[in-house]
């Protein structure tokens, strides 16, 4: 797959509200990093076992459904197994029922068709707040 079909494999995951990773799609020493990542989570995981075991953990405990993937765009770089994605998700709280939406940017690369690396910048103050009872 190229890097884009990776990253909307990953969308439709998204939006299907399962985990976002599948093992099919990981290379066996993928990197997943998140520089921002709130308080306790991790700002660095690596291997597939690992991607996988922390994406279904951390997937299962967050209480967002999400309900699109929109104003994407997609940056072509020199490097043809590299982009850069700018995407905001829009989620509602299965609890509270407040629908919210953060921006991200996401600098995808993949090798041998399955990704290889994945760093997500998000929004850390905007999820934080969407997370919080409404007043």
């Amino acid at each position: 797959m190229t890097p884009a079909e990776v990253f909307d494999r990953m969308r439709a995951r998204w939006l299907a509200n399962l985990p976002t990773y599948e093992a099919g799609s990981l290379a066996d020493d993928v990197v997943i990093e998140t520089p921002f990542a709130a308080p306790g989570h991790p700002t660095r995981t690596e291997g597939k076992r690992q991607v996988l075991d922390w994406t279904r953990a951390a997937r299962a405990e967050f209480p967002v459904r999400f309900d699109d993937c929109r104003n994407v765009v997609v940056h072509e770089t020199v490097d043809p197994d590299v982009i850069v994605v700018e995407y905001e998700l829009v989620g509602t709280h299965t609890t509270t029922g407040v629908t919210a939406s953060a921006p991200f940017i996401g600098v995808l690369r993949t090798r041998d068709g399955k990704l290889a690396h994945w760093r997500e910048y998000q929004h850390t103050l905007a999820i934080a707040q969407a997370m919080q009872p409404p007043r």
